[in-house]
């Protein structure tokens, strides 16, 4: 049969067939077929401006806190770096939609740096490295000058009077006992909680001392009639902490039940509960300016909070293991906080809660901290251990042991509470031997 006209040609009709089935299967393309550069320009072009356009430029907040110099985009001319001798080379597909994209989209502008040379940055560099040292005050050493026993239980908690004349301690033996801080004699023991005591606090405005512990209690005691006036109501569990706010009548209280409680002083009704600790809350401290309220929990966390709204500002989660003591600076716009494990103890800076620096070398569990307004700051360790720091360096300036009582056990050199006298000259802690040891600087 004859032929009524020619075939056409091939080579269109098979490029455009491969081109088809290049669209059909991109994901797995064939090394012998090539998209032609300028569709790919176009096809990389329509994805930047589609996927990016919202993000290439920032939005002017953000742009308006950018350094007025950034690093230099690389120049066309230089070399690409090639794979050494048996090691893999880049893909030319991938190197090729490089540099198509450089030349496509040419944000971020390029700017010079604002150093003239290399040495000049290194200088910057290696100034920015050097580390400031800051030479610690001088603190002299601290002794112990005085055992008191009385308790027949561990000694849970110490609060010292505002007037400096006595102190009140409390304990496993459900007791609370007043001490004459000048002689270390008993005046008082008042009785009346069912389990352990765990907290004290005596307000600076009233004559009214405040105790809690693992029976749910928390008691307001009448220092001139020397019972109990007031009870507050509301915690589900042992209550381990309690601290008064320097300046409004309120009193917060923490503990076993992951929240802390603040109180009206005068009615006994429950103004807050603030929670969102998911375990015991192991201490709280008040302070006059924000935040008003810190607590350390078992689960890890520090937080401090809005007092007014009750909700929390700021969660810190720089421990490792459970915040069982707290310390705020008498003067100092600053807290410490003590935990378990490696570096356990640690400075915050208010009212944000930024992170300081780790008071290292302690490594104990950390049940105690006390600092006074002289920078002198305390710790007290689960094993008997106890570290004098010098507050504004994190310097540690004497180690010492708790040397328990004739007839304890070698195990009962635990500390479990402490603190600084008004004058801050004498620091008084209680432990696991059931004694009370107070410790005084030594005179040059």
């Amino acid at each position: 049969m004859a032929m009524t006209g020619e075939l056409p040609p091939l080579e269109p009709l098979m490029r455009s067939n491969a081109k088809r089935t290049y669209s059909v299967f991109a994901s797995c393309p064939d090394a012998g077929m090539k998209e032609e550069e300028k569709s790919a320009r176009m096809r990389l072009a329509v994805k930047i401006e589609d996927e990016y356009k919202h993000y290439k430029q920032l939005p002017t907040a953000l742009l308006a806190q950018q350094a007025p110099v950034g690093p230099a985009r690389p120049t066309e001319q230089r070399k690409m770096i090639t794979a050494g001798p048996g090691e893999t080379a880049v893909p030319a597909p991938m190197a090729d939609a490089g540099r198509m994209i450089a030349k496509i989209d040419t944000t971020p502008e390029q700017k010079t740096s604002s150093f003239s040379n290399a040495s000049k940055l290194s200088q910057a560099l290696t100034l920015h490295k050097t580390t400031r040292t800051i030479k610690p005050t001088f603190h002299p050493q601290w002794k112990l000058v005085r055992v008191i026993s009385g308790h027949l239980g561990w000694v849970r908690a110490v609060a010292v009077e505002p007037g400096n004349k006595w102190f009140a301690t409390g304990a496993g033996d459900r007791v609370v006992k007043i001490w004459d801080l000048a002689s270390g004699e008993l005046k008082l023991s008042l009785t009346g909680h069912i389990s352990t005591v765990r907290g004290l606090a005596v307000s600076p405005r009233h004559p009214y001392l405040f105790s809690c512990g693992e029976d749910k209690m928390v008691k307001c005691w009448d220092l001139e009639a020397n019972k109990v006036i007031r009870h507050y109501h509301g915690h589900l569990s042992g209550v381990y902490a309690l601290d008064l706010h320097p300046t409004l009548d309120v009193l917060v209280t923490s503990g076993r039940d992951a929240s802390a409680r603040v109180w009206d002083m005068r009615t006994k009704a429950q103004i807050h509960v603030l929670s969102g600790h998911t375990g015991t809350v192991a201490d709280v401290k008040c302070q006059e300016s924000d935040p008003q309220v810190i607590t350390g929990s078992m689960d890890s966390t520090i937080r401090l909070w809005d007092l007014a709204a009750g909700k929390t500002m700021v969660t810190l989660t720089h421990h490792k293991k459970s915040v069982r003591a707290l310390a705020v600076h008498p003067t100092e716009y600053s807290f410490a906080s003590g935990s378990a494990g490696g570096n356990n103890i640690k400075k915050w800076k208010c009212p944000e809660g930024a992170f300081v620096f780790n008071f290292s070398g302690h490594n104990a569990i950390v049940n105690t901290l006390s600092v006074n307004s002289e920078g002198v700051f305390f710790s007290g360790g689960d094993n008997g251990t106890l570290t004098l720091w010098d507050y504004n360096t994190g310097t540690p300036f004497q180690h010492l042991d708790d040397i328990p009582q004739p007839g304890s056990l070698e195990a009962e050199a635990g500390v479990f509470c402490s603190t600084f006298d008004v004058t801050g000259t004498r620091l008084i802690t209680g432990g696991a031997d059931k004694t009370i040891k107070i410790y005084a600087e030594q005179s040059q």
